[in-house]
């Protein structure tokens, strides 16, 4: 048989061979569907879109910058028209953005998850304009993400984290006080969970200081191999860097002030003014409890236009001044006692997509008002609320 190259092998056997096609998306057209894929998975977890606050989750407050900066992309009507079925895009007028003239570090920014450190409107600040030794060390600082294989192993630990970070059990912690990173750590950077897997041999950097190399998880199913020094710049660098401490919960009072502590804070009890049928008749026994650090006027302004509140005007019905608490376990001490009495009620948002909130509960006034005195004594861990008899009773009596 004569020699035959590999082209006439194949044809000779029949054997058609497709052209592997290229990817029709460049990258920045991929990272924008996919930070928008993320906002998509919390409307389908909540129902709704994610919104600013000081008393929101952390996540839910980085998906809603990055939700306000793809809206001014004026790409993302064409680009992301086929995933947007909850209308997520025409929550606000885009602003005007040439994305074809943006470098990566401006995209991220466009995205909520740059640096934010320079003035925008400063001329005399040079942006993007970096030196051969700034983009070394900002690619070694980013590092390749690729595909991380083993995926499924880490996906339950994510899970955890992020609903140990909702119940309290953990605190996202602002990266500096505590500089350190060893395996098994959790961090917010770039606006993704990371979790340091696995801490290489320790090598000596070019100015004579220890390194090691990571391998670093990321929630999103990527993982890079950047060095701790690079990932411990990234998280000084990123305004939304976090720590998410170790889980256990402390006290909720004590001497000495913990990150989400508050010196002095306000618990209120509002009552909704709605007129959906249920509200006007329960009205009396549906109550919303919360806690802010700032102005309880201040927090409820423009209730009518949030479906938090029902998206109507509410009246603050009590109010408790406590000092040096924790205001997000104090919260969560109230949506666990009473979460037996949620209600559960879909409204329509302003765009006429169906909404749950979640944190309105069939409680009397007077009990809310046994619960403080009991947060307040350290006997609230004694009791639980009985949905039938609408008080509290001792752990032992359900």
């Amino acid at each position: 048989m004569a020699d035959m190259n590999d082209d006439e092998l194949l044809d000779a056997l029949g054997v058609e061979v497709a052209p592997i096609k290229a990817s029709s998306r460049t990258p920045r057209e991929e990272r924008i569907i996919a930070g928008f894929e993320d906002i998509l998975r919390f409307h389908q977890t909540h129902g709704r879109a994610p919104l600013h606050g000081e008393g929101r989750d952390i996540f839910e407050r980085l998906y809603a910058v990055r939700l306000d900066q793809i809206r001014k992309l004026p790409e993302a009507q064409t680009l992301l028209a086929g995933l947007d079925a909850p209308g997520l895009l025409s929550g606000a007028a885009a602003a005007s953005v040439d994305v074809d003239a943006m470098d990566e570090d401006t995209l991220l920014a466009e995205l909520g998850i740059g640096d934010g450190l320079a003035d925008q409107n400063d001329v005399t600040v040079l942006r993007h304009v970096r030196s051969h030794v700034e983009k070394r060390a900002a690619a070694e600082e980013i590092a390749d993400r690729t595909s991380c294989p083993d995926f499924d192993k880490f996906q339950p630990l994510f899970e955890q984290a992020e609903r140990d970070l909702k119940s309290g059990h953990r605190m996202a912690q602002r990266f500096g006080r505590n500089a350190s990173i060893t395996s098994g750590d959790y961090f917010i950077v770039g606006g993704q969970l990371a979790y340091v897997a696995e801490i290489g041999e320790t090598i000596k950097a070019p100015n004579g200081e220890s390194d090691a190399r990571l391998r670093v998880i990321y929630a999103n199913g990527t993982e890079s191999n950047l060095l701790r020094r690079s990932l411990q710049r990234a998280l000084y660098k990123d305004d939304t860097g976090r720590r998410l401490s170790d889980p256990g919960i402390g006290p909720l009072f004590g001497d000495t002030p913990a990150q989400d502590d508050i010196e002095t804070g306000t618990i209120y009890v509002l009552r909704s003014l709605s007129k959906h049928p249920f509200v006007v008749e329960h009205r009396e026994l549906i109550h919303k409890i919360g806690v802010t650090g700032g102005k309880v006027e201040t927090r409820i302004a423009g209730a009518e236009k949030d479906a938090t509140y029902l998206l109507a005007d509410v009246e603050v019905v009590a109010t408790y001044k406590l000092h040096n608490l924790n205001r997000t376990r104090l919260e969560n001490i109230f949506h666990r006692l009473f979460s037996a009495a949620q209600i559960d009620l879909t409204i329509e948002d302003r765009f006429g997509h169906p909404v749950k909130p979640r944190e309105w509960f069939l409680v009397p006034l007077h009990v809310i008002d046994e619960a403080v005195q009991r947060i307040r004594d350290g006997s609230i861990t004694d009791v639980v609320y009985d949905l039938k008899s609408a008080r509290l009773i001792g752990q032992t009596q359900q």
